[in-house]
C-alpha cells in the first residue's frame, strides 16, 4: 500500500468506498451498469451478493438489482465484471428504485430462487 492508503491498480483487492467504480458489463460487452455496493456476510467476510446500479442520469431513476456474486466473472483485462445472465432477465427480477427492501432472509431467499442460485443463510441463529 502506498502512503495514501490507495489499492493499486493491479490487485484483485477493491477498497470497500471504491466498489461504485466497478463497471458491470454483459457477455456481448456492452456496459450495463455499475456496482453500488456488496453485501458481506459478517461472519466470513465473503460477498453473497453484489448490488448492481443500472440505468438513470446524474442519480435519477436509478434501478438497483441484487445479483448473487456467483453470476459474476471478473474480467482482469478490462478490470470490469461480466453478467453471465441475459439483461432481460436481470431487469425482471428482483429490484428496487427508491426504497431499499429489508435484506433479510426471505428477500435473500427470493433472489436466490429467481435466479436458480444455492440458499444463502444469512440469519444469525444465536
Amino acid at each position: 500500500m502506498s502512503n495514501s492508503g490507495t489499492i493499486p491498480n493491479k490487485t484483485l483487492l477493491i477498497a470497500a468506498n471504491k466498489v461504485d467504480e466497478m463497471v458491470v458489463r454483459s457477455r456481448d460487452g456492452d456496459k450495463m451498469g455499475h456496482v453500488h455496493t456488496y453485501m458481506v456476510n459478517k461472519r466470513t467476510g465473503s460477498v453473497t451478493h453484489a448490488i448492481l446500479s443500472l440505468g438513470g442520469f446524474l442519480g435519477i431513476n436509478k434501478s438497483y438489482y441484487p445479483l448473487p456474486f456467483e453470476l459474476l466473472s471478473y474480467q482482469p483485462v478490462d478490470d470490469v465484471y461480466v453478467v453471465t445472465l441475459d439483461r432481460r432477465i436481470l431487469e425482471g427480477g428482483p429490484s428496487w428504485s427508491n426504497n431499499a427492501p429489508d435484506f433479510d432472509q426471505a428477500y435473500a431467499d427470493r433472489v436466490s430462487k429467481y435466479y436458480e442460485t444455492r440458499h444463502e443463510a444469512i440469519e444469525l441463529n444465536d
